[in-house]
């Protein structure tokens, strides 16, 4: 397990112990992974973007901190917010950050995560020219999540 999973692990045992807010200093963090503060950016960057769930307030100088919420809407309101959130293009790494965060608050059942991850791939879009694969793969979702919405 690397740096980066360690510290991801341990501001979500924060979070769940918090719950769901966690309030971090950046360079305490790193002093305790014994790691560049650069590090901890990283991993709040990756992990806690809204994409995955988590909004993210940040205020710099000699008393800043870092605060992380973990976001938890109606299943419906998160899938309205997720095709609201989705560009003219999409990148596969994103789209799995989205589904996830679809599967994990409810809002989709483990099957249409699936056939999510299948429609979107990049080996089903591999025939699509490159300057045109990421909108289709943005206008393709942004279509499931509307199916989602209509079926209830």
């Amino acid at each position: 397990m690397g740096v980066s999973d360690i510290i991801a692990g341990f501001i979500i045992e924060m979070l769940d112990s918090e719950d769901g807010c966690a309030e971090l200093q950046r360079t305490e963090l790193a002093s305790k992974f014994k790691c560049v503060p650069s590090q901890i950016n990283y991993v709040i960057a990756t992990r806690f973007s809204p994409e995955h769930g988590y909004m993210v307030e940040s205020r710099r100088g000699g008393g800043g901190y870092i605060r992380i919420r973990r976001v938890r809407q109606d299943p419906k309101q998160l899938v309205m917010h997720t095709v609201n959130a989705v560009g003219d293009e999409l990148s596969w790494p994103l789209v799995k950050a989205f589904i996830c965060n679809l599967l994990d608050a409810g809002a989709i059942d483990i099957q249409t995560s699936r056939l999510m991850h299948a429609a979107l791939s990049e080996s089903t879009l591999r025939a699509a020219p490159f300057p045109l694969k990421e909108s289709l793969r943005a206008a393709i979702f942004k279509q499931m999540l509307v199916q989602v919405l209509c079926e209830d």
